[in-house]
């Protein structure tokens, strides 16, 4: 267990921001979170946060996860005071930050959420988990699974992935995992592409239209500038920029301010 001082980071609402579907609160401001094959519980009493891992583990992957480089405090100071809702949504979205994950998991679980509310998403991704990913132990004894390997779900019988509740997306999955594992598509090369060029390769993936090539762009690959447009966002763009959004003033930070948005338009009463 090692005490970490992080300012601007929210655990709650990075978890319920709907990037992130391997994240649940386990109790009341306490966290588990599993990726990179790794499983970690985080405890937060204000900006005081308890990891249950060593510094080295740490340093390996949660510092660089949790985007814990980035200054999202001059972010929020850049939003224009005239801009009366993105001040506001700013606000209500202090301490989400965007979480540098898997690409290939990201590629999977956008593919998922097509169509799919969060909680079903969250459903199916352990679903997914429980029955293609490798079994493993935490420090405590306590099970939990790997994601499934493109190997794997490539491997896998169509039918048996509707088991997972995944529907038509059965398809699109078993198609990319082909994909991947031939190399048709090059995880690494993508890794090394700037945004516009990743997306254009995303979008040959089997079922992985703009908004979800968009989602990993920004989830996976840190492309702030990436701004998925799903109804919500259709919605906010129509409604409070009809003349169109600023991109050119957030071209730095674009992906994030959405984000910002997304979790204020989904938890609006």
């Amino acid at each position: 267990m090692i005490e970490k001082t992080i300012s601007y980071m929210d655990l709650r609402r990075i978890c319920y921001s709907g990037q992130c579907f391997r994240m649940e609160e386990i109790k009341q401001d306490t966290f588990q979170v599993i990726a990179f094959g790794r499983k970690l519980m985080i405890t937060q009493c204000k900006d005081q946060f308890y990891f249950s891992c060593g510094e080295e583990e740490f340093d390996e992957i949660w510092y660089s996860y949790f985007d814990l480089d980035t200054d999202y405090e001059k972010i929020q100071n850049s939003v224009q005071k005239e801009d009366t809702y993105l001040t506001n949504v700013a606000k209500i979205g202090w301490g989400i930050r965007i979480l540098r994950q898997d690409l290939w998991e990201m590629i999977i679980t956008f593919i998922i959420s097509q169509q799919n509310n969060i909680p079903r998403i969250r459903k199916c991704v352990q679903l997914l988990c429980q029955r293609y990913g490798e079994k493993k132990q935490d420090q405590t004894g306590e099970l939990y699974y790997d994601f499934p390997t493109p190997e794997v779900l490539a491997e896998a019988k169509e039918d048996d992935l509707k088991a997972c509740n995944l529907g038509y997306r059965s398809r699109y999955i078993k198609q990319t995992a082909i994909s991947i594992v031939r190399k048709e598509i090059d995880l690494e090369q993508i890794r090394q592409m700037t945004h516009e060029q990743a997306k254009k390769e995303l979008l040959q993936l089997y079922g992985v239209g703009k908004k979800v090539a968009d989602c990993i762009c920004l989830f996976a690959l840190h492309h702030v500038e990436a701004f998925p447009i799903d109804t919500h966002i259709r919605q906010v763009l129509d409604r409070e920029y009809p003349d169109g959004f600023p991109f050119e003033r957030y071209e730095n930070c674009a992906g994030i301010l959405q984000q910002y948005m997304f979790y204020y338009e989904i938890n609006r009463k």
